[in-house]
């Protein structure tokens, strides 16, 4: 059984490479996507199944630490990991504080990407 991966950017390009780069690891069966927290929200309603959420952090309506804050309120979702991609450094402590398994510096390498989907999905 494949891992289902929720990619959660409002950037389409940043959604797609990361598919590709997804697509491109063994593990990787399902690849879902959001274009805010709040749609990310829903999918994890939707599906049980979510194995590993692939978050930014500056998004429009419901952005990445908000969907941490209210991800991470409910119990049930404490086994998925979230990692969080992003290209200001400086958010690193506000997204550990609210609950993200790892961060993940933009532009996101393959190299970095797999490394993180071994370390929080055995």
């Amino acid at each position: 059984m494949g891992l289902k991966v929720l990619v959660v950017d409002d950037d389409m390009i940043n959604r797609m490479l990361l598919k590709t780069l997804l697509k491109k690891h063994g593990k990787v069966s399902d690849i879902i996507e959001a274009e805010n927290g709040s749609e990310a929200l829903n999918k994890v309603k939707e599906d049980e199944s979510i194995d590993m959420i692939l978050l930014d952090i500056m998004m429009p309506i419901v952005d990445g630490i908000e969907f941490l804050k209210i991800f991470r309120a409910d119990m049930n979702h404490s086994h998925i990991p979230v990692i969080v991609l992003s290209t200001d450094d400086t958010k690193k402590t506000e997204v550990f504080e609210n609950g993200a398994n790892d961060f993940i510096r933009k532009p996101v390498k393959e190299e970095a990407l797999f490394a993180k989907i071994e370390q929080w999905t055995h």
